[in-house]
């Protein structure tokens, strides 16, 4: 059904897009205190949104999508763009990026379950092995004795991201393939704006206008919405719709693996030698399930 070709292609997409998501925890924890989640996520969407837009325009899209198909966009726009990013912001700021790397690593075995039910995806010793290995990475790379588990509410809002997002991923298998992935995700981010706008509005006054002029605040925020969502979503989106579900959720796990990558590089935290046999078992995970079986 997928060609070996449009599984290595879509092994970069949803690699690329792994990696960028996993900065992004530490972004969102610079951010959350200055500007709260709902906000948050409405700022970085309408960026998100303009930024799709013109490239709309500059490269000619097409725009039309028949009106029995508008339910798989809405559905795409409010379980995955608002619910699942929304509950993300919160359970980050009630938790740790520890927590949230350890709860959100859940994301490929709900993919597994939604995919055997909704789309008869056939479930594998192979796949169920993959997502095992690529947990067990995730635990090594995070520590759990360095997570805090008393943040119950963080965990909760996390698990919810979790579940979400993997709903989502399987709904873009139900879109019609004639439509291009730019446009499935740039509607889904409309719609994600239009939810949140009512919930904005009550609160505009609230939102620190002024301290989107600091260059970490608005920084973040630009990276947040042009890089983390434009860009990385379509990433994600085209992996998706070039692999089966089980294969392309393990390359979630990229994210705690460059997060904390990236905290060694840039913010001198320390890495142990769990991170190299938990970075090891990742990449297992996804050579086992994507490597053509002989």
């Amino acid at each position: 059904m997928f060609s070996m070709k449009n599984k290595w292609l879509g092994s970069i997409y949803l690699t690329l897009a792994a990696s960028i998501w996993g900065g992004m925890f530490v972004v969102v924890k610079i951010v959350v205190p200055v500007i709260l989640p709902i906000e948050l996520v409405w700022l970085r969407y309408l960026v998100a949104g303009l930024v799709l837009l013109l490239w709309g325009v500059v490269t000619k899209q097409k725009w039309r999508i028949d009106k029995r198909d508008w339910k798989w966009i809405f559905l795409i726009g409010l379980i995955g763009n608002t619910i699942s990013i929304v509950t993300q912001e919160y359970g980050t700021l009630f938790s740790s990026a520890q927590t949230g790397a350890i709860v959100t690593s859940a994301t490929p075995a709900f993919m597994l379950i939604f995919a055997k039910v909704l789309l008869k995806e056939k479930l594998t010793k192979r796949k169920v092995v993959s997502v095992v290995l690529a947990t067990l990475g995730v635990f090594l790379i995070v520590g759990i004795n360095r997570v805090d588990l008393s943040h119950q509410l963080g965990g909760i809002f996390l698990f919810i991201a979790a579940l979400t997002w993997a709903l989502m991923s399987i709904l873009i298998k139900l879109v019609p393939s004639k439509y291009s992935i730019y446009l499935i995700t740039n509607y889904a981010i409309w719609v994600a704006v239009t939810l949140l706008t009512p919930f904005v509005i009550a609160y505009f006054q609230q939102i620190a206008w002024n301290r989107l002029q600091e260059p970490m605040i608005g920084g973040g925020i630009l990276y947040l919405g042009a890089v983390s969502t434009a860009g990385a979503f379509i990433l994600w989106n085209k992996g998706i719709q070039m692999m089966d579900c089980a294969t392309s959720g393990l390359f979630f796990f990229f994210q705690p693996l460059v997060g904390t990558f990236l905290g060694w590089l840039i913010l001198h935290e320390p890495l142990t030698i769990w991170f190299w046999i938990g970075s090891l078992l990742i990449f297992a995970s996804v050579l086992l399930i994507t490597l053509k079986r002989k």
